[in-house]
């Protein structure tokens, strides 16, 4: 490879991202995408849903197709994976063979779904939802009249559930926590989401998970529970996480904790070597942070790049995630996790939601709106300015939002 190369691991979102960036940023060197996914750089949100309920194509999702690529003059290398990674000699070896030089190098290799050690996850009607081909392959398992048991009650989980139900099919899901979206939200939040969906006509089992999944020659199959029941299901779906894709870093001698570790400028612990996107955790006040989100994927990705020219500016995640579940618009500002109080603002339509996470200060940490994205705005200048507010005048109606801030 000639001087002046930037290797770019993981052809995602945030990896497709770091590499537009570069060309924008003006950088004139060469740039190699790696890619184990046969697909150009494509968006992951809509799978679960248009392109699992069959609204949409799945090369609707291409955040850069292959000829744009080529335009902006990167060498994209689909289905080619890196395997080796000697960060002293700044090479990298990929799936084809290949021994590439680099200058910097750019990890966005992602994450993948966690599959429990389990009896019969191997099984036919067991799915996990991560990937185009992974969509497409549920989307063949659902319709009306089928049943499906989703393993989780999380985001993907959640998503998973709306459009199997929109699609016809009886709908389970089962979560081992006491609430959907423990780890994520206030517990305001997931009573309101568990109205949502039981609404809906979605069976919602707490405090249990699955055992087992059993076979069956027509293929459907009997997931088996924790707590000692059975479903027939004409698929499983595994949504109980997902874990960060550091093989390559952690056998380099990269610093790992669950991911890849980085500092505000997304650098790794190898020189000239950064990270982003679903990979990459980040320190922050709270203690490590690995963000699996859209808008992380790619405003961490773009930031990476402008670190690898020496032009970055310190990376401050800013929390936002979205879901769309139905007819509700879920949106996440900040990180509601970390509220020692969550206060419910009274919404006039019983459909919406505005959650507003609070620190032990009265601070604005965290928000999720539902079908509530007017009054999330000021939230989120809130959430960035540290700001200080009333929790009574919050809760009430007949209270103007803004009158809530008092610092």
């Amino acid at each position: 490879m000639s001087a002046g190369a930037i290797v770019i691991v993981g052809a995602g979102q945030a990896g497709g991202w770091a590499a537009a960036t570069l060309r924008g940023r003006g950088y004139r060197g060469r740039i190699v995408l790696l890619g184990d996914e046969p697909h150009a750089p494509y968006e992951r949100p809509p799978l679960s849903k248009a392109v699992l309920g069959g609204q949409a194509a799945p090369d609707s999702t291409e955040l850069f197709s292959r000829e744009r690529l080529a335009e902006l003059d990167i060498t994209f290398r689909p289905g080619v994976a890196a395997t080796r990674l000697w960060p002293e000699r700044h090479q990298v070896e990929t799936s084809e063979g290949a021994v590439l030089d680099y200058d910097k190098l750019i990890l966005c290799t992602g994450g993948r779904p966690i599959v429990p050690a389990l009896p019969g996850v191997d099984g036919p009607a067991v799915h996990v939802l991560r990937t185009r081909d992974d969509a497409l392959r549920l989307r063949t398992r659902l319709g009306p009249g089928r049943r499906v048991v989703i393993a989780g009650g999380g985001w993907i989980g959640l998503e998973v559930a709306a459009t199997a139900r929109q699609a016809g099919c009886a709908t389970t899901v089962l979560e081992q926590a006491p609430r959907l979206c423990a780890r994520s939200v206030p517990p305001g939040v997931s009573a309101h989401l568990a109205a949502l969906h039981s609404a809906q006509g979605v069976t919602l089992r707490f405090d249990t998970g699955l055992r087992a999944v059993q076979a069956r020659p027509d293929g459907s199959c009997v997931a088996e529970l924790a707590d000692g029941g059975h479903l027939e299901a004409d698929a499983v779906v595994l949504g109980v996480g997902m874990q960060a894709n550091d093989t390559l870093a952690r056998a380099a001698g990269i610093a790992c904790d669950r991911g890849v570790l980085v500092d505000e400028y997304c650098r790794t612990s190898a020189p000239d070597v950064l990270a982003a996107g679903d990979v990459a955790v980040a320190a922050s006040a709270a203690g490590p942070l690995r963000l699996e989100s859209w808008q992380n994927a790619q405003d961490q990705g773009a930031a990476a790049a402008c670190a690898a020219l020496d032009a970055g500016q310190p990376y401050v995640p800013s929390g936002a995630v979205w879901s769309e579940q139905y007819d509700a618009m879920v949106q996440i500002a900040g990180f509601p996790a970390r509220a020692r109080r969550e206060v419910l603002r009274p919404q006039a339509d019983a459909r919406a939601l505005l959650s507003v996470a609070l620190d032990e200060g009265d601070r604005v940490v965290g928000a999720v709106a539902v079908n509530a994205a007017r009054e999330l705005r000021p939230l989120r200048q809130w959430i960035a300015q540290g700001a200080r507010v009333d929790p009574g005048r919050l809760a009430r109606a007949d209270a103007p939002l803004s009158s809530a801030r008092i610092g």
